[in-house]
């Protein structure tokens, strides 16, 4: 099984993590929303799979192009 890295497109604080490590998600799912310029961003899945793990917690602050979760397709 491959290993696929999600990752954010803005820098800005955790606000949301709607999924947990050993669920599934669908291709476009949202795993995280990222707060930035006081705007809800959602991080979609680029792929079906399970959430292998969780790189970040609610309020951490994240980089662009920051991996914030793997997940197994």
């Amino acid at each position: 099984m491959p290993e696929i890295k999600i990752v954010t497109e803005v820098a800005g604080r955790i606000c949301a993590i709607p999924v947990e490590v050993g669920k599934s998600v669908a291709d476009g799912d949202d795993v995280a929303f990222v707060e930035a310029m006081k705007m809800e961003i959602p991080v979609p899945s680029p792929a079906a799979g399970t959430i292998t793990l969780l790189l970040v917690k609610l309020d951490d602050v994240v980089a662009e192009g920051q991996a914030i979760a793997i997940i197994a397709s």
